[in-house]
């Protein structure tokens, strides 16, 4: 009698779609979420934008622009079934840089939405508070 054969069932993929992995790390929400960054621009893989069915293996870089925050995020493990956050957890290294200290983001001006373009003295005192002075 033959060996048996190992099952694909137990075995662990060696690559998988870039949509795929970052909805089950939990990178986004929704599969069509991280289809639409992938279409979008807003995910790169060990630097070059990537399209949805890019594969994604062990070691590679991949960087999600959501929400105004980048991951940078290297993958450990690749999964295409969402995961429990523990074991997505243990499916990347997160490389992503500490978000900005909480005085930073409050002291930043906000316009509200859908006021138009901002006017030439708001456009002044944003570049004063940024330091973009050119005196």
């Amino acid at each position: 009698m033959a060996p048996a054969q190992p099952t694909t069932k137990n075995t662990a993929p060696s690559q998988a779609r870039v949509d795929s992995w970052t909805w089950a790390v939990r990178l986004f929400k929704t599969r069509s979420a991280a289809a639409e960054a992938c279409r979008g621009g807003h995910v790169r893989v060990n630097g070059v934008a990537a399209k949805p069915a890019q594969p994604v293996r062990p070691g590679d870089e991949v960087r999600v622009r959501a929400g105004g925050v980048e991951r940078i995020v290297i993958v450990e493990r690749v999964i295409t079934k969402r995961v429990g956050p523990p074991i997505a957890a243990q499916c990347l290294i997160d490389r992503s840089p500490p978000p900005p200290p909480r005085e930073i983001v409050a002291s930043m001006p906000r316009r509200d939405r859908g006021s138009g373009r901002p006017t030439k003295r708001e456009r002044r005192e944003t570049d004063r508070l940024l330091g973009r002075t050119d005196n």
